[in-house]
């Protein structure tokens, strides 16, 4: 049976009157992709945004890997090997496809690092920019420029950058948004394809969802109303009325 990766208890979170993540406990179990799902407004990008250090809970734990990281900073958490995919909040368009992961990993591993000179000249930090690139399908833009690419692959850059922080667990917070369905097909080729590394999903594609998910969570104005397997969420009838309606 696989191991608790990452684990919320009773994770509570307010703006003003607003309760945005209402005793939250949740489970992530090492090498599953679990998706957190519902409505706009439900709580899932404040979640996110606690589980990666961006925002504090106001009460309540988290524990990585059987450690309490409620307090760490979301540095700290990286280096536990937490990531969150778009942590590093915006792709260099003047920089080679290459050099944008190159400095991704320079960024996490703190390797000394003259910036004047282009990243794609230094082997430690190139040989691992261009694994990052293969896993995604990038290796033949590595030299072309960012700003160049299509939004697809600027969200398939985003996760070699990502992944360039060695994480065990990603935290994906929308990493469909804006595709159109072939962009959608590709990235869900992507990260089925990255074996080792466990996912929290958040995503408001739902054929994304079910092609990626072991398991669902769903959650409506705060509350995590239902956890269970593809076929359990679908056919659960709390969820159909909150949530997935007919179109389940």
């Amino acid at each position: 049976m696989a191991g608790i990766m990452l684990e919320t208890q009773d994770l509570q979170k307010s703006f003003g009157g607003v309760t945005a993540t209402d005793h939250v406990s949740l489970q992530v179990e090492e090498g599953e992709c679990h998706a957190v799902i519902g409505p706009n407004g439900a709580g899932k990008t404040t979640l996110i945004a606690q589980l990666s250090g961006m925002l504090p809970p106001d009460d309540g734990a988290i524990l990585f890997n059987g450690k309490d990281i409620t307090r760490l900073t979301a540095q700290r958490r990286s280096h536990l090997g937490l990531a969150r995919s778009f942590q590093i909040t915006s792709v260099f368009m003047g920089l080679s496809v290459l050099d944008n992961v190159a400095l991704a990993v320079q960024a996490h591993s703190g390797h000394s690092f003259r910036f004047w000179r282009p990243a794609r000249q230094d082997a430690a930090l190139r040989g691992p920019a261009l694994e990052m690139l293969e896993k995604v399908g990038l290796q033949d833009r590595a030299n072309g420029l960012a700003s160049e690419m299509s939004h697809g692959e600027r969200r398939q850059l985003e996760i070699a950058m990502a992944l360039a922080t060695g994480p065990q667990l990603m935290l994906l917070d929308e990493p469909m948004a804006g595709m159109g369905p072939e962009e959608s097909g590709r990235m869900v080729q992507t990260l089925k394809g990255l074996e080792g590394i466990t996912m929290l999903l958040v995503e408001h594609d739902m054929d994304a969802v079910f092609a990626l998910a072991d398991r669902i969570s769903v959650m409506v104005y705060g509350r995590l109303i239902a956890t269970g397997s593809p076929a359990e969420i679908r056919g659960n009838e709390e969820v159909r009325q909150a949530y997935l309606g007919e179109a389940a």
